[in-house]
C-alpha cells in the first residue's frame, strides 16, 4: 500500500477546510427486483474506474459489500457480477487488477420470509481512480423496507396473495409468480438517488468531524507525562565528536598541531604559564567558532526549516554532488582548497592584533585551512543534527565536533614534549584521505536515497543501496591491504597491523550486508539504507507495515473496528525512524501488540507529492501555506500535539483523544512495549 502512495502519487486527500473539493464520479442506484435479487448498479465517469471485487492482499482497495440490520429475509451466496470488467497487469503492485469502466452491476440474491417486517440495510465500501489520480475509499450506505418490495410482494402485505419461490411466515404455502405475456418476471428496480443536499451534508459532516480530529491535545497529552528519554542529545554529541576526532587525522588539519602549538611556544618562551593558557585559550576559541556556526545556520534557517531542507530533493541531490565531489578530491583527482587570499588576510589580521582577539583569528584561519576536510563531517553532521527539529541539535553536534578538534592543541601545548613523539605527516595521512573518500562515496548515497524516496523517483531501491554499499567497502578493504594504488599513495612495503585489522571490518562489513539483498533486516545500517518495502525481493516477513497512511482515513477504520490508533510521524529521510523500526518494530512482542491491539498510521512529514490544492494556515502569527501531503502531516504534529521532531509516536482514542504519553526516539524494547499496554488499558477504561 505505501508504495501505491508513494510511488505513484495517486492518492487525493479530503480537506477539512475545502469541503468544495469532494468528487464523486460514481454513482450509486439501488434497487430490488422480482426475482428476488438486490442490485447494486455503479454509474462511473468517463476516464474513471472502480476497482473490482476481491483483489489480492497489498493491492488497492477493493469494493466490498457488507449487511447490517437484515430482518425477514436471509442472504444466498455472495454478492456477484456478470458485468464486463479489464484486467490489467500493474507493475508497481506487480499484480493483475480488474475494474470496471462506464457501470457495473453487482447482484445479491436473497430469500424473503417476512415481507411485512423486512429491512435491510448495507454499505459498499469502493475506490475509484483515473490515469493520474485517485480519491480514498468511500463508503455509500443502503437500505430497504417493506415498501421498497416489488408488487408481487406488496400484494402479500395487503393479504392478496405471495411471492413466487418466496416462503413468507404466516402464509402457509407458496404461490407462482405472475407473468407477463413474453413469459418473463416484471423487474421493478427502486433507485435511491444522492441528492446535492446530501452531498453537501456529507461535506459538512466530514469537515466537521476533521476539525474535532483537528483539535490540539498538547495539554491532555502533557498530564500523562513523557515518556521519553534524551539518549539522542548524546547520540548527536558522540556523533559529532567522532566526526571531529575523525577532521583530526586528516591532511588539513594534522600537520597543523605541531605548527600551531610551536607557535604558542615560541612566543611566550619566556613565560609557560601564558604559552598553555594561549594554547587553551585557542582550543575555546574553535569550539565558539563552530558552536556560532551551528548556532547561525540552525537561527537563519530555522530549525524545522533545516528539517524540511534535509528532505528536499534539491538539497540532497546538491549535498550528494558535493560528497562525490570530495571524494573525487580525496581520491587524489584534485586538490580542494579555499582562495589563498582570504587565509593571507586572516593571518596577516592575526599577526597584526594581539591578546585574545590574535588568537581567535588564528582559530579562524585553521577553520578556514581545514575546510576541504571538514566541509563534507560539518555538513553531514548538522543535517542529520537538524532532524531533531530544534536549535539544541546543531548546537550540541558543533560542539562535540569542536572539542575533539580543540582538544590536541591544548594537550600538546601543557606537555610539549609529546610533540616529539607525534607521528610525522607522510604517506599515512594520504590513506586516512583516502579511506575517507570511500566513507564519504558511501554516505552520498544515503542522500540520494532521501531524494528518492520523498518523491518516489524508485532509482534507488534497497537491494541497488546495497549492492553499491557492498562494492564501496570490499574496495576500501582491497585498497587498505595494498591491492589498490592511488595516485598520491606512498609504496607499501608491508601491512601494518592497524591496516590488516581496517580491512578486516571493511570486508566483514560488506559480507554481513549480503543477506540483505535477499531481505535481512540488517540492523546495523537501517539508519542509512532506505526501508525494506522498497526491495522487489524479500525472504523477511517480520516488518510492521502500516495500512493507513492518511490521518482520518486510519481514524474512520479505528472507530469501525473499536481499536486505539498509534500515529507514527515519520519521514523518508528520518534516520532514527529507520533504527527504531530496525530495532523496536522487529521485535516480535512489539510487533504482535501493533498488529493485533492498534491501528498503526504511519505520517511522513516530508512526502513531497502536491496537495490538489495549496491550504493557507495561520500559525504564530505568520501565514504559511501547505504545499505537499508531508506539509500536512507536519502542520497536524505541531498544531495538534506541540512536536516537530521525529520519530514522535502517539496513542489515540477514537475521538482523537490521546491515551498515553507520547514516545520519542528510545530503542528500549521494554519501555516500548510498556508504552504501548498502557495506551491500550486507558483506550479500556
Amino acid at each position: 500500500m505505501q508504495r501505491f502512495l508513494k510511488l505513484t502519487g495517486l492518492l487525493l486527500f479530503l480537506n477539512m477546510h475545502l469541503p468544495a473539493q469532494i468528487m464523486e464520479p460514481v454513482k450509486w442506484e439501488f434497487g430490488l427486483n422480482a426475482n428476488s435479487e438486490i442490485t447494486l448498479k455503479a454509474v462511473i465517469d468517463p476516464g474513471w474506474h472502480l476497482y473490482d471485487m476481491d483483489l489480492p492482499e497489498g493491492g488497492p482497495i477493493s469494493t466490498s459489500f457488507s449487511f447490517g440490520t437484515l430482518k425477514g429475509a436471509e442472504l444466498v451466496g455472495k454478492v456477484t457480477s456478470n458485468s464486463r470488467f479489464v484486467s490489467k497487469y500493474d507493475r508497481q503492485f506487480d499484480m493483475d487488477l480488474r475494474w470496471y469502466e462506464k457501470s457495473v452491476v453487482f447482484v445479491q440474491k436473497i430469500k424473503v420470509t417476512d415481507p411485512v417486517n423486512f429491512r435491510i440495510t448495507g454499505e459498499v465500501e469502493f475506490m475509484v481512480c483515473d490515469d493520474t489520480q485517485c480519491l480514498p475509499p468511500v463508503s455509500e450506505e443502503f437500505e430497504f423496507t417493506s415498501e421498497n418490495l416489488p408488487k408481487e410482494l406488496q400484494s402479500v402485505i395487503q393479504g392478496k396473495g405471495t411471492s413466487a419461490g418466496n416462503p413468507v411466515s404466516g402464509t402457509g404455502k407458496d404461490e407462482p409468480a405472475k407473468e407477463n405475456q413474453a413469459g418473463s418476471v416484471p423487474e421493478q428496480v427502486i433507485t435511491l438517488e444522492v441528492n446535492d443536499s446530501t452531498v453537501s451534508d456529507v461535506a459538512d459532516t466530514i469537515a466537521t468531524e476533521s476539525v474535532d480530529l483537528w483539535k490540539p491535545v498538547i495539554d491532555e497529552l502533557k498530564a500523562y507525562g513523557e515518556n521519553t528519554t534524551q539518549d539522542h542529545w548524546w547520540k548527536i554529541l558522540i556523533t559529532g565528536f567522532i566526526g571531529g576526532f575523525i577532521a583530526l587525522l586528516t591532511p588539513c588539519v594534522w600537520p597543523m598541531i605541531p605548527m600551531t602549538v610551536s607557535f604558542f611556544l615560541k612566543r611566550s618562551k619566556k613565560n609557560r604559564k601564558k604559552a598553555v593558557s594561549d594554547a587553551f585559550t585557542y582550543g575555546a576559541s574553535i569550539i565558539v567558532i563552530y558552536l556560532i556556526l551551528g548556532l547561525l545556520i540552525t537561527i537563519i534557517f530555522g530549525a524545522s526549516a533545516l528539517n524540511e531542507l534535509s528532505t528536499s530533493a534539491i538539497f540532497n541531490l546538491i549535498f550528494f554532488a558535493l560528497l562525490v565531489v570530495f571524494a573525487i578530491s580525496f581520491f587524489g583527482a584534485f586538490e580542494l582548497t579555499l582562495p589563498a587570499s582570504w587565509t593571507t588576510k586572516l593571518d596577516q589580521k592575526a599577526d597584526s592584533t594581539s591578546g585574545l582577539l590574535s588568537i581567535f583569528f588564528m582559530a579562524f584561519t585553521l577553520a578556514l585551512v581545514s575546510f576541504s576536510c571538514t566541509g563534507p563531517i560539518i555538513g553531514t553532521l548538522l543535517v542529520e543534527a537538524a532532524s531533531q527539529g530544534s536549535l539544541m541539535g546543531p548546537a550540541i553536534g558543533m560542539f562535540g565536533f569542536a572539542l575533539a578538534l580543540s582538544i590536541p592543541f591544548a594537550l600538546f601545548a601543557v606537555f610539549p614534549s609529546w610533540l616529539e613523539s607525534m607521528p610525522k605527516s607522510g604517506g599515512w595521512l594520504n590513506s586516512v584521505k583516502v579511506v575517507l573518500g570511500f566513507l564519504e562515496l558511501a554516505l552520498a548515497l544515503k542522500f540520494l536515497s532521501v531524494a528518492d524516496l520523498a518523491y518516489g523517483w524508485g532509482i534507488l531501491d534497497r537491494e541497488v543501496f546495497l549492492v553499491l554499499w557492498i562494492i564501496i567497502f570490499v574496495l576500501l578493504g582491497v585498497y587498505l591491504l595494498g591491492k589498490l594504488k592511488f595516485a598520491h599513495d606512498s609504496d607499501l612495503k608491508y601491512v601494518s597491523v592497524p591496516r590488516l585489522f581496517m580491512a578486516i571490518i571493511s570486508l566483514s562489513f560488506a559480507v554481513y550486508m549480503i543477506p540483505g539483498l535477499w531481505g535481512a533486516p540488517l540492523k546495523a545500517i537501517s539508519a542509512f539504507s532506505p526501508p525494506l518495502y522498497t526491495q522487489d525481493f524479500s525472504l523477511y516477513d517480520g516488518e510492521v507495515s502500516p495500512k493507513f497512511y492518511d490521518y482520518e482515513e486510519g481514524m474512520e477504520e479505528a472507530k469501525k473496528r473499536g481499536k486505539p490508533v498509534m500515529i507514527d510521524f515519520t519521514g523518508y529521510g528520518c534516520v532514527n525512524c529507520r533504527e527504531m523500526e530496525a530495532a523496536v518494530w522487529s521485535d516480535a512482542r512489539v510487533k504482535n501488540i501493533i498488529d493485533n491491539d492498534y491501528i498503526l498510521i504511519s505520517l511522513y512529514v516530508d512526502d513531497k507529492e502536491k496537495l490538489p490544492e495549496v491550504i493557507q494556515i495561520e500559525e504564530y502569527g505568520k501565514t504559511r501555506k501547505l504545499k505537499t501531503i508531508g506539509d500536512k502531516w507536519s502542520y497536524l504534529q505541531r498544531s495538534k500535539f506541540g512536536a516537530n521532531a521525529q520519530p514522535f509516536y502517539v496513542l489515540l482514542d477514537n475521538q482523537g483523544n490521546p491515551v498515553g504519553p507520547s514516545y520519542v526516539y528510545d530503542k528500549n524494547v521494554d519501555r516500548y512495549i510498556q508504552f504501548l499496554k498502557k495506551g491500550i488499558e486507558e483506550y479500556k477504561k
